[in-house]
């Protein structure tokens, strides 16, 4: 995406002066600014702080200092129950383990996104992620990638303005993970949404608007 007209893209997501810490410095001063359908890639070495990041911008972990700004808010100054509200109607997580609902059939585990949206299944997502026909099975009868691909579809029935995903093709072959992440991709573009994707494979990072790495706790541009 050309984001040389900046001023006339909607503004997504921003985040500002961002910092965290455990037992030890993690990120230091990291600023982002995410667009409407735009699709952004966060690259680094393991324990960089790639998670950790994706977490603070997805309302999962208050930072130790700096702004995300959502609506002309910061999500961290208001309210829980506005968080949740935030959480549950407009971000949209993926996480590598796919946690679906054992005992429940994909369709089951697939209608927990209409009862917390009340938006009814969208039978077309079901197909493009190729698990139309897998529906009615029982999740522990499918396969890894299926589950995975149940577990991304659940996060997009409920049309989320933002994906926060992390290593969500982590699971799947090297053809499977490109197809789902198209997958993805054309639901931001279609959808004007936005997409944010920690990575290590750099095939599929590729694939994004932008790029970032995350190296020395601090967050820089990679120029494609």
């Amino acid at each position: 995406m050309n984001i040389n007209n900046a001023d006339k893209i909607n503004l997504a997501l921003s985040a500002k002066n961002i910092s965290h810490k455990f037992d030890y410095d993690v990120l230091d001063d990291i600023c982002i600014d995410i667009y409407e359908g735009e699709s952004i890639a966060i690259m680094g070495k393991s324990g960089c702080g790639k998670s950790t990041l994706l977490n603070i911008l997805s309302t999962l972990l208050k930072p130790n200092n700096g702004n995300v700004m959502f609506n002309n808010q910061n999500i961290y100054s208001i309210k829980n129950k506005q968080l949740l509200k935030i959480r549950r109607e407009h971000f949209g997580i993926v996480f590598q383990a796919h946690y679906l609902f054992r005992g429940f059939s994909a369709k089951e585990n697939l209608e927990v996104s209409k009862y917390l949206s009340n938006k009814e299944i969208d039978y077309e997502i079901c197909k493009s992620f190729e698990i139309d026909n897998i529906l009615e099975q029982n999740v522990g009868e499918l396969s890894g990638g299926q589950q995975q691909r149940v577990s991304i579809a659940r996060v997009l029935l409920k049309k989320p303005k933002i994906i926060f995903a992390d290593e969500p093709t982590g699971n799947l072959d090297i053809n499977t993970a490109q197809k789902v992440l198209d997958k993805l991709i054309l639901f931001v573009k279609n959808n004007n949404s936005s997409l944010v994707i920690a990575t290590h494979d750099v095939q599929i990072a590729q694939k994004c608007d932008k790029i970032y790495l995350i190296e020395n706790k601090k967050l820089k541009k990679i120029v494609k």
